[in-house]
């Protein structure tokens, strides 16, 4: 018997992978969750499965996306990764990634875990959408979007943060008839 999937990943292999293994799945990591928010900021313009295909190309050129080392990043980092064909050379969105290394490392520093923060919006628990049509932005994920902006974050609009939100398990998005719909929800 096939597996039935949702209709976004079709049947490339490393989409179908990412689908069934990571997508929805609530992540708690910090570090993690600030990844894959620099990655969606990656994205904005471009499809998922391309950031996806360069995602080890990112890890290598931004230090395994370990904040602290990103934070320390300056203008030579950002000429080296301007010439990285392995991920998206767009200046903008290096250097805010390396702002929001910057901005984690001082929410950290002020007491403040990422991944709590992050989870208080939704009260510690993912979202169950009905599984109807998928919005591309939600009043929760323009709240979101601009709490981070008012930290100083950028590439975060609301579109961005509710792709990030699907991805990381804070909403579950999983069409009805997903395999992995009730997989990923917390018993």
């Amino acid at each position: 018997m096939e597996r039935v999937r949702c209709g976004w990943c079709g049947t490339d292999p490393l989409y179908c992978a990412y689908h069934d293994e990571e997508w929805g799945v609530p992540q708690r990591d910090s570090r993690m969750l600030w990844e894959m928010l620099m990655l969606e900021g990656f994205q904005a313009g471009l499809s998922w499965i391309t950031i996806l295909r360069k995602r080890d190309a990112f890890r290598a050129a931004f230090a395994g996306f370990d904040p602290d080392k990103v934070a320390a990043f300056g203008p030579a980092d950002v000429d080296r990764l301007m010439g990285d064909a392995g991920i998206v050379r767009a200046r903008a969105k290096i250097e805010a990634t390396i702002v929001g290394a910057r901005l984690y490392c001082a929410m950290r520093e002020r007491g403040e875990d990422f991944s709590a923060y992050v989870w208080n919006f939704v009260d510690g628990r993912p979202i169950h959408n009905d599984g109807g049509a998928v919005p591309a932005k939600s009043p929760l994920s323009e709240a979101i979007s601009s709490d981070l902006k008012r930290r100083g974050f950028k590439f975060v609009g609301p579109t961005i943060v509710y792709a990030w939100m699907q991805a990381t398990g804070l909403v579950n998005d999983h069409a009805i008839d997903c395999f992995r719909r009730d997989a990923v929800m917390p018993s």
